[in-house]
């Protein structure tokens, strides 16, 4: 099948496009940065455990706990403020996430909705949802997220690298390549974004310019080590032939409606599982 074979590519390119509820891909921090994060989770836990009802607190420990890959526990310290303040739209938000990331993809449709209205959409809830619908396989209503939030946010960098990868996914190479290129070349464009478009640009075998890209965020020996990952893999793999013949047809996608935001009845919140979460499609900030 088509997207497990680009899955496979995605985690040896080193890249976990979708797994992150944020920004589609992700690139492992350094040791540097991780050790960081480790104390800031250290200090923000004990103000958890100081003031677990506090929201701010909630929502601060949970995006660091995020950024550590601890996707459960995020969960779990959103879970039980969310409880206590079902109808407060940024918990919504930021739960709704964490349950992105988690693997847990039905609730986090249920509930991102919730975290904003018709009326005052937020784009980084659009983006989102976006990434929820491209792992669910719904990539045409995957894009109108997407193209909702780039409406709001002309240019945001992480919604243009889940669009471009959201292409990717179904074997669409020039505009995914298009939408990454634009997103690279923001300002505000971060290492992931950049490794993406070095991934697509691999699978197009574009193979000195992407490691030239991908040196520009990792040492030389690791931009060709991916490179030379995703050549590998496109090599052993049926459906990377079925993948370069653009030319020919491609399976269409049934499109499903945008989901209005606050037409959904949040689901009873249950306790967080301990699943690990599957390689995602596309993510959101």
């Amino acid at each position: 099948m088509i997207g497990a074979a680009l899955m496979a590519i995605m985690a040896l390119g080193g890249c976990s496009a979708l797994n992150h509820s944020d920004v589609t891909g992700s690139i492992p921090a350094g040791a540097r940065d991780d050790a960081a994060l480790r104390r800031e989770a250290e200090v923000w836990g004990q103000r958890y455990q100081a003031s677990p009802d506090n929201k701010m607190i909630a929502i601060q420990y949970a995006g660091i706990l995020r950024k550590r890959s601890q996707y459960v526990q995020a969960v779990a310290v959103l879970q039980a403020v969310a409880i206590k303040n079902p109808k407060d739209r940024e918990i919504l938000g930021a739960y709704g996430k964490a349950l992105a990331d988690a693997g847990r993809l039905d609730e986090a449709a249920s509930v991102l909705p919730q975290a904003h209205t018709p009326e005052n959409p937020d784009w980084s809830i659009l983006s989102a949802q976006g990434s929820v619908a491209d792992r669910l396989g719904d990539h045409a209503s995957a894009r109108n997220y997407y193209n909702a939030a780039l409406k709001i946010m002309p240019g945001e960098p992480s919604v243009l690298s889940n669009l471009g990868l959201s292409y990717m996914l179904t074997k669409q190479l020039p505009p995914a390549e298009q939408a990454l290129r634009q997103a690279a070349a923001s300002p505000q464009a971060d290492a992931r974004v950049r490794q993406n478009l070095a991934m697509v640009l691999s699978l197009e075998g574009k193979y000195t310019e992407a490691q030239q890209l991908g040196a520009r965020d990792l040492s030389p020996e690791q931009a060709a080590a991916n490179v030379a990952a995703i050549q590998q893999m496109a090599a052993q793999t049926d459906s990377w032939r079925e993948l370069k013949n653009l030319d020919k047809p491609k399976a269409t996608v049934a499109s499903a409606p945008v989901h209005s935001g606050h037409s959904i009845a949040m689901r009873k919140i249950s306790k967080p599982d301990q699943s690990t979460p599957a390689p995602a499609t596309a993510s959101a900030e």
